[in-house]
Protein backbone atom coordinates (compact mmCIF):
# COMPACT_ATOMS: atom_id res chain seq x y z
CA UNK A 1 0.00 0.00 0.00
CA UNK A 2 2.94 2.29 -0.69
CA UNK A 3 0.79 4.39 -3.01
CA UNK A 4 -1.59 5.27 -0.19
CA UNK A 5 1.28 6.45 2.00
CA UNK A 6 2.71 8.63 -0.77
CA UNK A 7 -0.69 10.00 -1.71
CA UNK A 8 -1.48 10.89 1.90
CA UNK A 9 1.83 12.70 2.21
CA UNK A 10 1.02 14.71 -0.91
CA UNK A 11 -2.48 15.57 0.32
CA UNK A 12 -1.13 16.66 3.72
CA UNK A 13 1.52 18.81 2.07
CA UNK A 14 -1.11 20.43 -0.14
CA UNK A 15 -3.32 21.08 2.88
CA UNK A 16 -0.44 22.74 4.71
CA UNK A 17 0.40 24.99 1.74
CA UNK A 18 -3.23 25.97 1.15
CA UNK A 19 -3.74 26.65 4.86
CA UNK A 20 -0.68 28.88 4.90
CA UNK A 21 -2.04 30.83 1.93
CA UNK A 22 -5.18 31.50 3.97
CA UNK A 23 -3.26 32.57 7.06
CA UNK A 24 -3.63 29.32 8.95
CA UNK A 25 -1.68 26.14 9.67
CA UNK A 26 -2.30 22.55 8.59
CA UNK A 27 -3.57 21.63 12.06
CA UNK A 28 -6.49 24.01 11.55
CA UNK A 29 -7.86 21.71 8.83
CA UNK A 30 -9.38 18.28 9.56
CA UNK A 31 -8.75 15.70 6.85
CA UNK A 32 -11.63 13.27 6.49
CA UNK A 33 -10.50 10.25 4.52
CA UNK A 34 -13.42 9.19 2.35
CA UNK A 35 -13.58 5.39 2.32
CA UNK A 36 -16.57 4.91 0.01
CA UNK A 37 -16.06 1.80 -2.14
CA UNK A 38 -12.60 1.13 -0.71
CA UNK A 39 -12.06 -2.05 1.29
CA UNK A 40 -10.78 -2.48 4.83
CA UNK A 41 -7.21 -3.25 3.73
CA UNK A 42 -7.01 0.20 2.16
CA UNK A 43 -8.40 1.84 5.29
CA UNK A 44 -5.97 -0.09 7.49
CA UNK A 45 -3.09 1.13 5.33
CA UNK A 46 -4.30 4.69 5.82
CA UNK A 47 -4.61 4.10 9.57
CA UNK A 48 -0.96 3.05 9.57
CA UNK A 49 -0.22 6.47 8.07
CA UNK A 50 -2.00 8.23 10.90
CA UNK A 51 -5.53 8.97 9.69
CA UNK A 52 -8.03 9.52 12.49
CA UNK A 53 -11.21 10.52 10.66
CA UNK A 54 -13.10 8.57 7.99
CA UNK A 55 -16.15 9.51 5.96
CA UNK A 56 -18.77 7.22 4.44
CA UNK A 57 -21.64 7.89 2.06
CA UNK A 58 -23.74 4.81 2.81
CA UNK A 59 -24.96 3.54 6.15
CA UNK A 60 -24.59 -0.15 5.36
CA UNK A 61 -21.04 0.27 4.15
CA UNK A 62 -20.12 2.30 7.22
CA UNK A 63 -21.54 -0.33 9.56
CA UNK A 64 -19.59 -3.08 7.78
CA UNK A 65 -16.33 -1.22 8.40
CA UNK A 66 -16.63 0.34 11.86
CA UNK A 67 -15.79 -2.86 13.76
CA UNK A 68 -13.60 -4.36 11.04
CA UNK A 69 -10.84 -1.79 10.66
CA UNK A 70 -7.73 -2.30 12.77
CA UNK A 71 -8.27 0.62 15.14
CA UNK A 72 -10.98 3.05 16.21
CA UNK A 73 -11.73 5.96 13.90
CA UNK A 74 -13.90 9.04 14.09
CA UNK A 75 -16.62 8.19 11.56
CA UNK A 76 -18.46 10.91 9.65
CA UNK A 77 -21.67 10.37 7.69
CA UNK A 78 -21.15 12.50 4.60
CA UNK A 79 -23.70 11.05 2.15
CA UNK A 80 -27.43 11.51 1.82
CA UNK A 81 -29.09 10.03 4.91
CA UNK A 82 -32.61 8.62 4.93
CA UNK A 83 -34.58 9.13 8.13
CA UNK A 84 -35.17 5.39 8.57
CA UNK A 85 -31.40 4.80 8.68
CA UNK A 86 -30.62 7.30 11.44
CA UNK A 87 -31.19 4.76 14.22
CA UNK A 88 -28.36 2.58 12.95
CA UNK A 89 -25.62 5.21 13.19
CA UNK A 90 -26.62 7.96 15.60
CA UNK A 91 -24.59 6.45 18.45
CA UNK A 92 -21.65 5.50 16.24
CA UNK A 93 -20.71 8.62 14.33
CA UNK A 94 -18.60 11.60 15.26
CA UNK A 95 -20.73 13.85 13.07
CA UNK A 96 -23.46 13.79 10.44
CA UNK A 97 -22.57 16.23 7.65
CA UNK A 98 -25.55 15.84 5.36
CA UNK A 99 -28.58 17.21 7.22
CA UNK A 100 -30.82 18.79 4.61
CA UNK A 101 -34.38 18.68 5.96
CA UNK A 102 -36.16 19.49 9.21
CA UNK A 103 -37.60 15.97 9.12
CA UNK A 104 -34.11 14.46 9.19
CA UNK A 105 -33.00 16.87 11.89
CA UNK A 106 -35.99 15.88 14.03
CA UNK A 107 -35.29 12.18 13.57
CA UNK A 108 -31.67 12.59 14.59
CA UNK A 109 -32.82 14.49 17.68
CA UNK A 110 -35.36 11.76 18.52
CA UNK A 111 -32.93 8.87 18.09
CA UNK A 112 -30.11 10.65 19.94
CA UNK A 113 -32.43 11.14 22.91
CA UNK A 114 -32.78 7.36 23.21
CA UNK A 115 -29.04 7.17 23.90
CA UNK A 116 -29.03 10.31 26.07
CA UNK A 117 -26.51 11.93 23.77
CA UNK A 118 -26.16 15.10 21.74
CA UNK A 119 -25.43 14.40 18.08
CA UNK A 120 -23.20 16.87 16.25
CA UNK A 121 -24.49 17.75 12.78
CA UNK A 122 -23.71 20.00 9.85
CA UNK A 123 -26.36 21.53 7.64
CA UNK A 124 -25.80 20.66 3.98
CA UNK A 125 -26.29 23.68 1.74
CA UNK A 126 -26.80 23.40 -2.01
CA UNK A 127 -24.89 26.58 -2.77
CA UNK A 128 -24.67 25.94 -6.52
CA UNK A 129 -28.39 25.29 -6.96
CA UNK A 130 -27.79 22.10 -8.96
CA UNK A 131 -30.94 19.98 -9.11
CA UNK A 132 -28.87 16.79 -8.97
CA UNK A 133 -27.51 17.67 -5.53
CA UNK A 134 -29.04 17.41 -2.09
CA UNK A 135 -28.92 20.31 0.33
CA UNK A 136 -30.83 23.27 1.69
CA UNK A 137 -31.39 26.35 -0.38
CA UNK A 138 -29.13 29.05 1.12
CA UNK A 139 -32.18 31.24 1.62
CA UNK A 140 -33.81 28.73 3.98
CA UNK A 141 -30.81 27.96 6.20
CA UNK A 142 -31.93 30.37 8.90
CA UNK A 143 -35.34 28.70 9.05
CA UNK A 144 -33.67 25.38 9.77
CA UNK A 145 -31.39 27.00 12.34
CA UNK A 146 -34.47 28.22 14.22
CA UNK A 147 -35.97 24.72 14.13
CA UNK A 148 -32.70 23.24 15.38
CA UNK A 149 -32.71 25.52 18.42
CA UNK A 150 -35.76 23.65 19.71
CA UNK A 151 -34.03 20.25 19.58
CA UNK A 152 -31.97 19.51 22.71
CA UNK A 153 -30.30 16.35 21.43
CA UNK A 154 -28.61 17.85 18.41
CA UNK A 155 -25.87 20.47 18.09
CA UNK A 156 -25.38 22.31 14.80
CA UNK A 157 -21.62 22.57 14.43
CA UNK A 158 -21.44 24.22 11.02
CA UNK A 159 -22.17 23.90 7.32
CA UNK A 160 -21.30 21.46 4.54
CA UNK A 161 -21.50 21.72 0.77
CA UNK A 162 -20.72 19.65 -2.31
CA UNK A 163 -19.47 21.91 -5.08
CA UNK A 164 -20.02 21.15 -8.78
CA UNK A 165 -17.65 18.83 -10.61
CA UNK A 166 -15.30 21.06 -12.59
CA UNK A 167 -12.03 20.65 -14.48
CA UNK A 168 -10.59 23.87 -13.06
CA UNK A 169 -11.13 23.95 -9.27
CA UNK A 170 -10.96 27.75 -9.31
CA UNK A 171 -14.41 27.70 -10.88
CA UNK A 172 -15.75 26.61 -7.50
CA UNK A 173 -14.14 29.50 -5.64
CA UNK A 174 -17.31 31.67 -5.72
CA UNK A 175 -19.38 28.81 -4.24
CA UNK A 176 -16.89 28.22 -1.44
CA UNK A 177 -16.73 31.94 -0.77
CA UNK A 178 -20.53 32.13 -0.60
CA UNK A 179 -20.74 29.33 1.95
CA UNK A 180 -17.99 30.93 4.02
CA UNK A 181 -19.92 34.21 4.11
CA UNK A 182 -23.09 32.41 5.22
CA UNK A 183 -21.10 30.51 7.86
CA UNK A 184 -19.62 33.75 9.23
CA UNK A 185 -23.04 35.44 9.36
CA UNK A 186 -24.58 32.59 11.36
CA UNK A 187 -21.54 32.44 13.64
CA UNK A 188 -22.01 36.08 14.63
CA UNK A 189 -25.56 35.30 15.78
CA UNK A 190 -25.10 31.79 17.17
CA UNK A 191 -26.69 30.81 20.46
CA UNK A 192 -27.96 27.79 22.35
CA UNK A 193 -27.12 24.61 20.49
CA UNK A 194 -25.79 26.42 17.43
CA UNK A 195 -21.98 26.36 17.55
CA UNK A 196 -20.53 27.22 14.16
CA UNK A 197 -17.17 25.51 14.30
CA UNK A 198 -16.79 23.50 11.08
CA UNK A 199 -17.00 24.39 7.43
CA UNK A 200 -16.91 21.09 5.54
CA UNK A 201 -16.15 21.79 1.90
CA UNK A 202 -13.62 20.59 -0.62
CA UNK A 203 -13.05 17.14 -2.10
CA UNK A 204 -10.25 15.44 -4.04
CA UNK A 205 -10.48 17.79 -7.02
CA UNK A 206 -10.84 21.12 -5.24
CA UNK A 207 -9.84 20.83 -1.56
CA UNK A 208 -6.94 23.27 -1.90
CA UNK A 209 -9.17 26.03 -3.27
CA UNK A 210 -11.76 25.23 -0.58
CA UNK A 211 -9.14 25.66 2.15
CA UNK A 212 -8.01 28.96 0.65
CA UNK A 213 -11.63 30.11 0.90
CA UNK A 214 -12.01 29.09 4.54
CA UNK A 215 -12.75 25.37 4.74
CA UNK A 216 -11.48 23.69 7.88
CA UNK A 217 -12.73 20.20 7.05
CA UNK A 218 -12.03 18.52 3.71
CA UNK A 219 -13.35 15.19 2.44
CA UNK A 220 -10.72 13.42 0.33
CA UNK A 221 -10.94 9.87 -1.06
CA UNK A 222 -9.67 9.20 -4.57
CA UNK A 223 -6.66 11.48 -4.16
CA UNK A 224 -5.58 9.13 -1.36
CA UNK A 225 -6.79 5.70 -2.42
CA UNK A 226 -6.86 6.08 -6.20
CA UNK A 227 -9.71 5.74 -8.65
CA UNK A 228 -12.81 3.94 -7.37
CA UNK A 229 -13.86 0.66 -8.94
CA UNK A 230 -17.65 0.77 -8.79
CA UNK A 231 -17.91 -2.79 -10.06
CA UNK A 232 -16.65 -3.94 -6.66
CA UNK A 233 -19.17 -4.60 -3.90
CA UNK A 234 -17.91 -3.70 -0.46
Amino acid sequence: MAGIKENLETVRENIAVAAKRSGRVAEDVTLITVTKNFDVSCIDAAIDCGITDAGENRVQEMLSKIDTVKSKLNWHMIGHLQTNKVKYIVDKVKMIHSVDTVKLLSEINREAAKYDLVCDVLLEVNISGEESKFGINPGTVYEMIEQAKTMPNICVKGLMTVAPYVVDPNENRPYFRGIRQLFDQIKQEQSGNIHMQYLSMGMSGDYEVAIEEGSNMVRVGSAIFGKRDYSKKI
